[in-house]
């Protein structure tokens, strides 16, 4: 059965759906930034929506066109708020067994655990 298929049907079918699928998360990417932007009113988003629904393709051109610009602004302040948001918690990083004992020995010297509680804390770090 596959061999009436020859290669160039296999491959115009597998990017026809590749085409299709970007096509989809250029109109849903257009959607949520229509949804997101806090400066267009209600109006203007409903006529953008119906513009989207009627004719999809010239409507995402028009978009991208009239406002894309605008769109990558708000993609690029949405980026930084993540970033800022990630930089407050202290970003991303691995663990350290150090600094898990470097605590325990404040913790220890301040009185707060015992000696066995610091040995077992120390031996818990680096069976890990």
């Amino acid at each position: 059965m596959l061999t009436e298929y020859g290669f160039w049907d296999i491959f115009s079918g597998l990017f026809g759906v590749f085409v299709f699928i970007a096509y989809l998360v250029v109109i849903f990417t257009i959607i949520a930034d229509l949804f997101r932007d806090t400066e267009l009113g209600g109006w203007a988003k409903a006529l953008w929506l119906i513009f989207i629904v009627l004719v999809p393709f010239l409507a995402g051109l028009a978009y991208v066109i009239a406002r894309g610009s605008q769109m990558a602004a708000r993609q690029r302040e949405r980026r930084s708020i993540a970033n800022e948001y990630i930089d407050d918690r202290g970003g991303v990083s691995a663990y350290n067994p150090n600094d898990e004992i470097a605590k325990a020995q404040g913790l220890l010297r301040d009185g707060t655990i015992s000696q066995a509680e610091y040995d077992r804390i120390q031996a818990d770090t680096y069976s890990q």
